[in-house]
């Protein structure tokens, strides 16, 4: 057993190293592939001085390594090389290094690794450190080029195709990213395809690769994803960035999905169906996945987490907008109850048992550990509450803002709560609490009817119980949404949201005609 370390959100600091560009070439083979890496770097102002250079990199075998040119020996030692801040240029410099790995032998389905003959990869969240040297934290945003070579007839990597030829095939993502969405693909495929006009009138091919033989098991992915694409359009104003969007079906996948950019891996019963045994579970499931993983594209990659204790700003803002779309396809009502069930059987006994965290937690000795209900489906009811306090048009507009000003940037769930705070001009400051308290408020509510004066009481408080390392609980601002009917079922009053942001509130409604 090795010690686990823990990482503290307040010891965050920024990288050492801007990456403005990464060029990477791989030389598959099973046992021996070359990863050939070079990185265009140049110091952080944001880390003023002269600093060390350190990489991520883990199962390596390291081959060599050179600065503008002039080989150089780095420290190796554990899971980093490192280059001393005497050995580096003052200004921009080149860093060329190569590698070898084994992708047949990844059994950790991590990193670049080969399923049924098909190479696969999986990065999110620290598994590009198992391709090549590399700062592999979601902070260090890139413009990545790819070149594959292998005697396979699918050669598939992020963004756009920009060459191929017989045995190899070169790719350009124009938008920078993290390291965990990079993705590679190369194998004997065949595609389900179709196109997509967005709503400015670009063309978009879409294909869905499969292994020979389950090609007419895409259809309801296919629609799936476009309906997807148009609703992320018109609901939110986001359109899809680049020529192709490319999923690949995986029988050997360690997660449902992956939102690499432009190149969705799947875990294969997540998109092949057929009518003849899939049921309709399995179809809403297809249709939710598939979302999810789209929407990703706008929450998650062009917008990132600055660190990962940010993981709920891109997995539950997206999993509310999956859930949201879903209840557009399906009913909202019904969606809603479907939802809720699940927050009710998972996540509300995470929070109640030995294994509460906050949505944003303030340590971890392992991310891999923090992909739980509590980030997923509280992080997006906390999303949902946003939206009740606000109203769908601040909501819309407190989205448009986080869109617009951090697009192309890793940042934080405080920065997305200010677009909010600033869209709305309400003061969100305690609404931060959901994040950072554990456990689920129990909410009471009573109300007495006072028939002389026409006029009710509702009476609304709140407790929390302790959980592990928060003993003591504050209030959270909770907004509910009353209306009253009266014993026949008609309104007495539409329904409004009060806020319950104290241990204990009083509201007192006049002009009630009748008991409700």
């Amino acid at each position: 057993m090795t010690e686990q370390k823990t990482v503290y959100l307040a010891d965050y600091q920024p990288f050492s190293h801007i990456v403005d560009s990464v060029d990477l070439t791989f030389r598959l083979a099973p046992a021996a592939t070359r990863v050939i890496a070079r990185l265009a770097l140049r110091p952080n102002p944001e880390r003023p001085g002269r600093n060390d250079l350190r990489l991520d990199g883990e199962g390596l075998t390291h081959l060599s390594c050179t600065v503008d040119g002039q080989p150089v020996t780095p420290q190796i030692e554990g899971h980093s090389l490192t280059l001393a801040a005497k050995d580096l240029p003052d200004g921009p410099f080149t860093l060329d290094t190569e590698v070898e790995i084994a992708p047949d032998a990844n059994t950790a389905l991590e990193g670049l690794y080969m399923s049924n003959g098909m190479y696969c990869t999986q990065c999110e969240a620290e598994g590009f450190r198992k391709i090549t040297w590399y700062p592999d934290r979601p902070d260090v945003m890139s413009r990545f080029k790819v070149r594959i070579e292998a005697d396979l007839p699918i050669l598939l990597s992020n963004g756009n195709p920009t060459a191929q030829g017989k045995g190899w095939a070169e790719w350009d993502d124009p938008w920078p990213k993290p390291a965990y969405l990079f993705a590679l693909v190369a194998g004997d495929l065949r595609a389900h395809s179709a196109d997509f006009t967005t709503a400015s009138g670009r063309k978009v091919a879409l294909n869905i690769w499969v292994r020979p033989g389950d090609e007419d098991r895409c259809a309801y992915a296919m629609d799936s994803l476009i309906r997807s694409m148009r609703w992320d359009e018109q609901v939110y104003g986001r359109e899809y960035d680049l020529d192709v969007f490319n999923i690949v079906a995986v029988d050997d996948f360690n997660m449902g999905a992956m939102e690499n950019k432009g190149l969705n891996i799947f875990n294969s019963r997540y998109v092949l169906a057929s009518p003849e045994t899939a049921t309709d579970d399995d179809y809403a499931r297809i249709e939710a996945i598939i979302a999810h993983e789209y929407f990703h594209n706008w929450t998650g990659n062009r917008i990132t987490c600055r660190d990962w204790f940010q993981l709920c700003l891109k997995e539950g803002l997206t999993v509310f907008r999956d859930q949201s779309f879903s209840g557009d396809m399906r009913g909202e009502a019904v969606q809603r109850i479907k939802d809720v069930r699940v927050l009710r059987a998972r996540q509300f006994a995470e929070d109640a048992g030995p294994l509460a965290h906050p949505v944003r937690p303030a340590s971890f000795m392992k991310i891999e550990n923090f992909y739980t209900a509590t980030i997923y489906e509280k992080g997006a009811e906390i999303i949902r509450m946003l939206k009740t306090l606000l109203g769908a048009e601040a909501f819309r507009k407190g989205m448009d803002l986080y869109f617009e000003r951090w697009d192309g940037h890793a940042t934080t769930v405080e920065a997305f709560i200010d677009c909010f705070a600033e869209a709305s001009g309400r003061d969100l400051s305690g609404f931060f609490g959901w994040y950072e308290q554990a456990g689920t408020p129990r909410l009471n509510v009573s109300s007495v009817y006072d028939a002389a004066a026409a006029a009710l009481d509702i009476t609304l408080t709140q407790e929390t119980a302790p959980t592990t390392g928060q003993p003591e609980k504050r209030p959270l601002p909770i907004p509910v949404a009353i209306g009253l009917l009266d014993d026949s079922g008609a309104e007495l009053r539409a329904t409004e949201v009060v806020v319950l942001d104290e241990a204990r509130r009083t509201v007192r409604w006049t002009g009630v005609e009748r008991e409700p």
